[in-house]
């Protein structure tokens, strides 16, 4: 009876070691998965922590750069601005004075090239009067002395009505000043003012030109 019973303890025992090792087989199993499982899931995570830094510095410089643009686009926007409020300052002449001023020259040149066309008949006069008829020297001298003051009027009339200082200042020398200075004063102020409407009709242009340029340049920004 004994001998069974020892028997049947070394069958449990022997039973229960077999079934302890499987169970521990199975543990080291499922133990060696969950390892590789998580080796896997540690492997991707850093992965993926690397990819995110190299994503962050790539945004981080990008970042910096685009405050480096930032900071030039202000900085040539602000340099665009004061351009263009000097060039409004030097370009103030609105369209109005443009015209008026260039109304004002064309009279001041009409009524000097009438003044001249006044005394150049005189002019002719004399030369007339002094080759073919001396005897009418004394009514020559007059009607020189009236061509000098119809020429005079024509200047400060214009002068006065315009408030040009040159025009009365011309007329006044009409009268005394020779012929020869008078017709020279005439032809230098009428090309002064050709040579004036000239250079305000280029300093418009340009200032239509760089203000329009530099508007659409900084709309552009």
């Amino acid at each position: 009876e004994i001998f069974g019973i020892l028997r049947q303890m070394k069958e449990t025992f022997e039973s229960n070691l077999s079934a302890s090792q499987k169970e521990e087989m199975a543990n080291q199993k499922a133990y060696e998965d969950l390892k590789a499982a998580k080796e896997e899931e540690i492997a991707a995570g850093q992965a993926q922590i690397q990819t995110k830094t190299g994503e962050l510095a790539d945004t981080d410089e990008k970042n910096a750069q685009s405050k480096v643009d930032r900071e030039d686009t202000k900085a040539s926007l602000s340099a665009d601005e004061q351009f263009l409020m000097m060039l409004k300052e030097k370009c103030q002449m609105t369209d109005k004075e443009w015209e008026e001023r260039q109304k004002t020259r064309q009279l001041e040149m009409e009524a000097v090239s009438k003044a001249l066309a006044v005394l150049s008949g005189d002019d002719a006069h004399d030369l007339f009067t002094r080759t073919f008829n001396p005897a009418f020297l004394q009514r020559g001298s007059v009607e020189h002395s009236e061509r000098r003051e119809a020429a005079s009027l024509v200047l400060s009339q214009v002068g006065n009505k315009l408030h040009s200082p040159r025009l009365s200042a011309l007329a006044y020398q009409v009268k005394l000043d020779a012929f020869t200075r008078v017709k020279k004063a005439i032809d230098d102020m009428i090309a002064q003012l050709l040579k004036e409407k000239a250079d305000e009709i280029k300093h418009k242009d340009f200032c239509v030109d760089e203000f329009n340029t530099n508007q659409l340049q900084t709309e552009k920004k």
